[in-house]
């Protein structure tokens, strides 16, 4: 069993995670989102999707993008298939 870095419980579906040269446990998919996803700028909530870049700031869609004067928005969706 393994114990989740976020509510620390001890479970055996426990999973984990690899990212930048780090090894995250978690317990939930809600506990990862939690701990690593980034939050929006402007309206605060966990960007679990895409999101969009302005320079080097973080939101959840273009609309919070430009409530925050974004001008130029970056995607970051991958290259069309």
């Amino acid at each position: 069993m393994a114990r989740c870095e976020v509510c620390g419980n001890d479970y055996d579906m426990a999973f984990e995670v690899h990212a930048q040269g780090q090894v995250h446990t978690f317990d939930s998919f809600e506990c990862a989102i939690t701990r690593m996803a980034p939050v929006c700028e402007h309206c605060g909530c966990r960007i679990v999707g895409h999101g969009v870049q302005a320079g080097d700031r973080w939101f959840c869609c273009a609309h919070c993008a430009r409530e925050e004067g974004a001008t130029q928005i970056v995607d970051r969706v991958g290259a069309p298939a």
